[in-house]
């Protein structure tokens, strides 16, 4: 994700917000160990989040970028930071069995004078245990205190440019689709359909050129199906059954998700009408969502119509989606689902998923959308109903 696809102007207002956070939360220094939240920040981008890496907040100035020696240059390039915010770790650091790249933080850290009120994410896939242990044993348990989730937070209301991001990622979403109902069909292995439809997601139409989501492709069929997040096999497509691809175009790191169902054969009452309540509660939503109305009023449109169809969901139906690294695509704050009270935003975005999962199939039909005045707005056009194949 080039820097170069927001302002300063952009960036600065990121920063403020995020320490207007930081200083209600008692936080004077932030480690930001999750990528998104790093590129979200200062625009790094690189496949370097393997290994331990940080964007440093401090109350005042520039934040800092700290990571492997190797992937400096990275930072240089990618970042709108100046050299004098890059710093690194020694390279003979990497997994090695008595020193570890956090002894090098502490060292930092302490030049800086930033010793006391640390916010680190401790509730993150990028934040080890080992690493809390080195700052634990450097500055004492008061010292640190969990800010998980707090950029996420901030990135919730996205911005014009991030909206046209979002909007090249829906384009390629439904590329990705249309490749996908071409290429359906009995008895073709599906790892070469999947494969073909991950090179239309990179290749893109017309010169849209996408990047690697976060997620692999979702695509089980049949019995597969019952369960919600299996990828795919090499075995033939079989008539008789139901298979559902979960897929994202991803344009500078953002997404723009979206599943849809396709059957070869004559398509069961029953998964018949799992489909017609799906479309109902995708168009109730849609008319629900608007500024002011909060995630479980938006997610009621979603059981309710499941309930008058005879099916009961047991899990949440939607959460935020926006710019991303694996092995998620969701921002990790609100979801759509009963209990979630967050009052929902203009310019909020979601993945609805009102998938439905019985022990014998399973049916997803999902879009990403935008909060409006006049109600969700999908951000990719992709057709919707179950895609049928003799």
């Amino acid at each position: 994700m080039p820097a170069s696809d927001f302002s300063t102007t952009e960036y600065a207002d990121r920063l403020s917000r995020t320490r207007a956070a930081m200083a209600a939360a008692g936080v004077e220094t932030l480690l930001v160990a999750d990528p998104s939240n790093m590129a979200w920040l200062t625009g790094y981008d690189g496949w370097s989040f393997y290994v331990p890496q940080l964007v440093i907040l401090h109350a005042s100035g520039n934040p800092l970028w700290w990571g492997r020696t190797q992937d400096k240059p990275g930072a240089a390039q990618t970042t709108w930071l100046t050299a004098e915010d890059l710093f690194d770790w020694p390279e003979e650091h990497v997994q090695h069995p008595y020193h570890h790249p956090v002894d090098a933080l502490v060292t930092l850290l302490r030049k800086r004078g930033w010793t006391r009120a640390l916010g680190v994410e401790m509730d993150n896939y990028y934040y080890s245990a080992k690493s809390h242990a080195v700052l634990e044993a450097a500055f004492g348990r008061d010292a640190l205190s969990d800010a998980t989730g707090l950029v996420n937070w901030q990135r919730a209301v996205k911005s014009p440019a991030e909206l046209d991001l979002m909007c090249k990622a829906g384009v390629l979403t439904a590329h990705m689709h249309s490749v996908l109902r071409d290429g359906f069909r009995e008895g073709r292995p599906k790892h070469e359909l999947v494969a073909e439809v991950q090179a239309a997601g990179v290749a893109g139409p017309d010169g849209l050129a996408g990047d690697y989501p976060a997620i692999a492709p979702i695509a089980p069929s049949g019995l597969e199906a019952s369960a919600s997040h299996i990828t795919w096999n090499d075995r033939p497509l079989t008539r008789g059954e139901a298979t559902y691809f979960e897929i994202s175009g991803c344009y500078h790191r953002y997404h723009c998700p979206a599943s849809r169902t396709l059957y070869l054969g004559e398509v069961p009452a029953d998964i018949r009408r799992a489909e017609e309540a799906i479309l109902t509660a995708i168009d109730d939503t849609m008319a629900r969502a608007r500024p002011g109305v909060t995630c479980e009023e938006v997610a009621a449109c979603v059981y309710d119509s499941f309930a008058r169809a005879g099916y009961v969901k047991g899990n949440r139906t939607g959460y935020p989606i926006g710019l991303s690294y694996p092995p998620d695509w969701g921002e990790r704050t609100m979801s759509l689902r009963p209990g979630d009270t967050t009052p929902l935003a203009e310019n909020m975005t979601f993945h609805l998923m009102p998938g439905l999962w019985t022990p014998d199939w399973g049916v997803a039909i999902t879009e990403s959308f935008v909060i409006t005045p006049e109600g969700g707005k999908c951000l990719a056009d992709i057709p919707r109903g179950i895609v049928v194949r003799g």
